[in-house]
């Protein structure tokens, strides 16, 4: 099973139903799923970049969330980039990266 969102309906499901985390550069919205596996959306606007940039990012959050991050299962995730997210190096979106899935988790078992 692909851990991918590509449905608008989806997007907007989570936009709408879904607990909200921040951090400087990204938004974390997160819906409980009935499925074992997660999956992850990852939303840029088109005001942050050419495409080239865009998918250099989105790139790199994949990455990061596949080696790096440890996601809980039963969830679905999108990840919102903010304005100066496209400006980060690797290593600054993995350290605010982690950071954004601790806040959650924190949040989570509060």
């Amino acid at each position: 099973m692909e851990h991918r969102l590509k449905k608008n309906s989806q997007f907007n499901f989570i936009y709408k139903n879904g607990e909200r985390v921040h951090t400087e550069n990204f938004c974390l919205f997160v819906v409980k799923s009935k499925y074992k596996d997660y999956k992850l959306g990852i939303s840029i606007s088109k005001k942050l970049g050419k495409a080239n940039k865009r998918n250099l990012l989105k790139r790199r959050i994949k990455e990061i969330a596949r080696r790096e991050i440890d996601i809980p299962s039963f969830c679905n995730f999108v990840i919102l980039a903010k304005e100066n997210s496209v400006c980060l190096t690797f290593i600054q979106l993995k350290e605010e990266l982690i950071k954004l899935f601790k806040k959650y988790e924190s949040k989570k078992n509060n």
